[in-house]
């Protein structure tokens, strides 16, 4: 290599530095607790504005606050840890069970819509909506955005929260969920627990009315390589689908048992 080229390269490379550290100075820094939140925030309007999130979303963001409840569930989620049968009962799994096969027959018609427009039984969506919210009777009392805000700025999971954010951002700046929107400690809303993205790919209408739940839930199982007639228990081919609902492994096998046993299988 020359001289006259490698003076080329150092300042190339100088100049990817250079940035390289100023794309770092302008990215809001995560934190760990609430000192640093309310400058984060201020931080990420201005990145969120370029890239073109509406003030109608922007001026939600600033109102919200640091969610200390938030951050205190995010560190205590123990009942995933618990053996199978700790976390049925925990869970209240033969109640969900019992309501369920009562809301099968109840609402027969809608489930039979759900199974003839996406292939999805009712058991795995009624033990998924009785798990989440017990049948829509606890679906949190949290600021959405302030849970979702606080743990996009969190030092421990910042990238998963921070596309959570944006979806929710986007969300806003439609319309579609109102800045005051009230869910649980994640962010999650609606019937079935919707997160923002999951809104934003699978949803359809208000999640807080059971009907669109249902069928948005059933949308997801659809997206994800469910087969309509096909077994949903662990090792046949539907079970991919729940495993990409929740990632926790206790979780899905109490969905596909539960769900079985509304079925009547």
């Amino acid at each position: 290599m020359t001289k006259g080229s490698q003076l080329v390269t150092s300042a190339l490379a100088a100049i990817a530095i250079v940035a390289s550290l100023g794309a770092q100075a302008n990215a809001a820094q995560c934190g760990n607790g609430p000192g640093g939140f309310e400058n984060w925030k201020r931080e990420f309007s201005e990145e969120a504005r370029a890239k073109g999130v509406g003030a109608t979303a922007i001026g939600a963001l600033m109102q919200a606050n640091y969610a200390s409840a938030t951050i205190a569930a995010d560190r205590g989620q123990r009942s995933f840890g618990l053996s199978l049968d700790a976390f049925m009962a925990k869970r209240g799994a033969a109640t969900i069970v019992a309501r369920g096969r009562s809301l099968k027959q109840s609402h027969a018609a809608l489930f039979s819509e759900i199974q003839q427009r996406y292939g999805v039984p009712p058991g795995p969506l009624i033990a998924i909506w009785g798990m989440e919210t017990g049948f829509g009777s606890q679906r949190g009392n949290q600021n959405m955005l302030s849970s979702i805000a606080t743990l996009a700025y969190d030092c421990r999971r910042p990238e998963f929260f921070t596309d959570q954010l944006y979806a929710a951002l986007k969300l806003i700046d439609r319309g579609t969920i109102s800045p005051n929107q009230r869910g649980s400690m994640h962010g999650e809303v609606g019937q079935t627990q919707f997160m923002p993205k999951t809104i934003l790919n699978y949803g359809t209408g208000n999640l807080d009315v059971a009907a669109n739940a249902l069928n948005s839930t059933a949308n997801f199982f659809r997206a994800h390589g469910w087969r309509a007639g096909a077994g949903y228990q662990p090792g046949e081919p539907n079970f991919a689908a729940i495993e990409a609902w929740n990632a926790a492994g206790v979780y899905q096998k109490a969905i596909a048992i539960m769900g079985r046993q509304i079925d009547g299988q």
